[in-house]
């Protein structure tokens, strides 16, 4: 398997994955315990019919947070890889008001992470073991009508490098970044009339798959890894070259409202007003 390759031995490992029914979760989880890992999950809403043990779990409760990961943890015998992947996404135009569906993405991608994390955090000193952070190529490059989204998935990675320093000398802490992979975590944003399909391309799972075991079980931890080789390129401008990657996607955001992908959606009406208005040029 790939995530074999170059890397530590995943046989015997303990990983505990959030989100772990959801389409990357549950991709991971079957991976990893066909390649011998000793993998438990937590999701809010369980199958029942994962290929491993998956433990109900609300991230953005804290009683939830302690049981779930006191008993995985018990279960487990202990913790050498936490893949932080649970999240959620949704309609969110960063010209209005923040509210509850901004409060919820915050609460679930932010708080939810650290939540799990924090009580995690004795066994990983422990094991010398690893977080794996499932942000999100918009943590770097953000995308219009999705800023609840964007501003999580940073602030998640701030968090990640905040933990580094604080537990670098034990913990290797690594932040993943996917572009778009097709899941139902876009169908509400789809249904409110703002998909961004042209602005943003699906790439495949397995990629992020190899990506997380990348993290995960790299002899030496890395800092950050991308997906693929496009989107190693979109990381490095984005880090290096903002100003042209804001060009590039107000460009691009301009002949998408032009063309009327955003028509009838009420979220984007200041965006269609606008781009129409300057001529879409900008």
């Amino acid at each position: 398997m790939t995530v074999l390759n170059r890397r530590q031995d995943p046989r015997g490992r303990r990983v505990l994955i959030t989100g772990a029914s959801g389409t990357i979760g549950r991709a991971l989880g079957t991976r990893l315990t066909a390649a011998g890992a000793h993998v438990l999950g937590l999701d809010l809403r369980p199958t029942g019919d994962e290929p491993f043990p998956v433990l109900r779990c609300d991230v953005t409760d804290d009683d939830s947070v302690r049981g779930a990961v006191a008993e995985a943890l018990e279960t487990l015998g202990g913790l050498d890889v936490l893949v932080n992947n649970a999240g959620t996404g949704g309609p969110a135009p960063a010209e209005r008001a923040p509210g509850t569906e901004v409060r919820r993405q915050l609460e679930i991608n932010l708080l939810g992470t650290w939540r799990t994390t924090a009580a995690c955090v004795d066994a990983l000193v422990a094991a010398r073991g690893r977080v794996v952070m499932v942000t999100s190529r918009m943590a770097v490059m953000q995308l219009p009508l999705a800023a609840a989204y964007g501003a999580s998935k940073r602030a998640m990675v701030a968090y990640a490098d905040a933990l580094r320093l604080e537990l670098g000398t034990h913990v290797g802490v690594t932040c993943v970044y996917p572009s778009a992979v097709r899941s139902p975590i876009h169908d509400s944003t789809r249904a409110a009339g703002l998909s961004l399909e042209g602005m943003s391309v699906y790439e495949p799972l397995d990629g992020v798959l190899d990506a997380i075991g990348k993290a995960a079980f790299s002899t030496r931890p890395h800092r950050d890894v991308t997906t693929t080789r496009k989107g190693a390129v979109e990381f490095f401008l984005a880090r290096h070259l903002p100003a042209l990657t804001d060009r590039i996607v107000a460009r691009t955001l301009a002949a998408r409202a032009a063309a009327g992908a955003f028509d009838g959606a009420p979220l984007a009406a200041g965006v269609v007003a606008r781009n129409r208005g300057n001529g879409g040029t900008e």
